[in-house]
């Protein structure tokens, strides 16, 4: 009897020592500009996104900035490209007609409320996309029965070599953190020549398009950190979360940035698989 007595004490002592711990998750009240810019070689690619950062408690919508002024510099002419706000896409867009050129820098820049931001990148040349295959394949561990298909092209250059694809399926994004398709040299470009395989089990009739975007190496940067960061489970061996290091710096003004700036072409192929 005395020793169930001894038990319950040491379960109540248990008890009573555990103290629920909320964390401060950054409840300032100052806002953080959010910048996504695409100036690619095609017109339907190119836009700014710019839009508040939200505190981790925060529920409401997302909040649009709609009042910068936006533009693209021409370094080697000083030309400047304008941005126009567009309520259909939610994004800061150019003529149509405007595209990047192979070898010419691009600088974004953003005025807003007195604060002033910009980013450079080198517009690259594109690699080949030579074809596009699909194979059906039976169900196998760890993978799903349906279409699977390769890409297949050419990576020529010697250096600045990053890469990433998008995969659109029946016109949705495939944008989960397993979704960001990035190579470099690291992964090895002859696979490309041998054919890269997307991982991806796709139905009949399924419409599959691919977006082959060659970036500067701060952009990869951004987007590898920010893969890292969505796979960080929050666990006890794991790193610190914190946001990727932008590519856009802050000119004027005492704000923060966050987002990236891309420049790059895309190489764009779209597949409708049989009905079989």
């Amino acid at each position: 009897m005395k020793t169930n007595w001894i038990v319950v004490l040491i379960a109540f002592l248990c008890v009573s020592c555990q103290e629920e711990v909320f964390l401060d998750l950054d409840r300032k009240d100052a806002r953080i500009p959010v910048i996504e810019g695409h100036w690619t070689d095609q017109g339907i690619y190119n836009e700014v996104k710019i839009s508040l950062s939200k505190n981790y408690y925060d529920s409401l919508e997302q909040e649009l900035v709609r009042d910068a002024e936006v533009f693209v510099k021409e370094l080697s002419t000083g030309r400047k490209i304008t941005f126009t706000y567009l309520n259909a896409t939610r994004s800061y867009r150019p003529n149509p007609s405007e595209r990047a050129k192979v070898g010419e820098t691009y600088q974004l820049n953003v005025n807003w409320k007195g604060q002033v931001f910009q980013s450079e990148g080198l517009m690259l040349e594109a690699p080949t996309v030579d074809s596009v295959t699909w194979e059906y394949q039976e169900k196998r561990l760890f993978r799903e029965e349906g279409y699977f298909v390769k890409v297949y092209g050419k990576i020529p250059f010697p250096d600045n070599n990053y890469y990433r694809i998008r995969v659109i399926e029946n016109d949705t994004l495939k944008n989960q953190r397993e979704d960001y398709l990035l190579f470099d040299d690291a992964f090895g470009l002859q696979v490309f020549e041998e054919g890269l395989e997307l991982g991806y089990a796709f139905q009949k009739n399924d419409r599959v398009r691919m977006e082959l975007y060659r970036l500067n190496k701060d952009a990869f940067d951004y987007l590898s950190q920010l893969v890292s960061l969505l796979f960080n489970d929050g666990g006890l061996f794991s790193p610190p979360p914190q946001n990727p290091e932008s590519n856009i710096r802050v000119v004027k003004g005492n704000s923060q940035v966050l987002g990236y700036f891309v420049v790059s072409p895309v190489l764009a192929r779209t597949v409708i698989l049989p009905n079989k």
